[in-house]
């Protein structure tokens, strides 16, 4: 009985022991043939042929049926604009909106366009610049070529900046505007006290010196009044308002005597 039991327990262990390497053979030989189907796929493709993953649209530029300038490699910036090398600056950017117009789908087009704009602007900008320095070399030199009574008029002259230039255009306009506006009723007396009252005070302003700037006032009114009793008889009657008579006529000369006097002289 007992050897019955023994032979039995060893039959168990020898089918266990079977089926264990079994299956162990059976596991090691599948991952055996899945790496050799990989190693063998990789060696056996073809040198001549490589794969490549198609590419999306974003990737290609797509043009289609856009039209492209046709003088995008034109060197000269005039003839790539087909503009005339004498043409205004109207005609340069009627010309540019123009083509921007017709090829601003085409990026290549569009940049070329601009390209050609831009150097025909830089180019304009430096005649402008020489332009004005020649201006002001001529000036200069037309200057120190002149009699010396013109270079000792010249010293008491200066120019000064735009803004105070404005200003005063202002206040000697609005003074004549409101001499005329006021013609009917009564002369302009009291606007061409003002007017060198304003004078004097810009003069002494910039001089520091209130008896210079008095006798420069007082000199550009009797100038303007005298340069306005001999002009203002020259114009014809048909120009002129009925309202409008010589002392008023004449105080706008002499607005502009003032003006001049306490702008431009020291």
């Amino acid at each position: 009985m007992s050897l019955c039991v023994e032979w039995n327990q060893k039959y168990t262990a020898c089918n266990f022991m079977a089926a264990t390497l079994l299956s162990n053979t059976l596991t090691s030989s599948f991952h055996g043939r899945r790496l050799t189907i990989r190693s063998k796929s990789k060696e056996t493709a073809p040198s001549g042929f490589s794969f490549r993953s198609p590419r999306c649209t974003v990737d290609t530029p797509y043009e289609g049926n856009i039209s492209k300038f046709p003088r995008m490699n034109v060197w000269n910036p005039y003839k790539r604009l087909g503009i005339s090398p004498y043409a205004s600056e109207e005609e340069v950017w009627s010309a540019r909106n123009f083509l921007l117009s017709q090829y601003a789908a085409h990026e290549r087009s569009a940049e070329s366009i601009e390209a050609a704009f831009e150097r025909l602007l830089m180019n304009s900008y430096k005649n402008r610049k020489k332009t004005k320095i020649n201006l002001k070399t001529r000036l200069k030199k037309q200057v120190d070529e002149s009699p010396p009574w013109v270079k000792n008029l010249l010293s008491f002259v200066e120019i000064p900046p735009p803004v105070i230039i404005l200003r005063r255009l202002f206040l000697f306009g609005f003074m004549a505007c409101w001499s005329v506006m006021n013609s009917a009723e009564a002369g302009p007396a009291f606007q061409v006290a003002l007017s060198l009252a304003a004078c004097i005070y810009f003069l002494n302003d910039k001089n520091k010196s209130l008896s210079r700037a008095a006798i420069i006032g007082f000199a550009a009114l009797v100038v303007g009044w005298i340069c306005g009793s001999c002009l203002v008889p020259l114009i014809p009657s048909v120009l002129l308002q009925p309202t409008w008579s010589l002392e008023l006529l004449t105080s706008l000369v002499a607005y502009i005597f003032l003006f001049l006097a306490c702008t431009f002289l020291k």
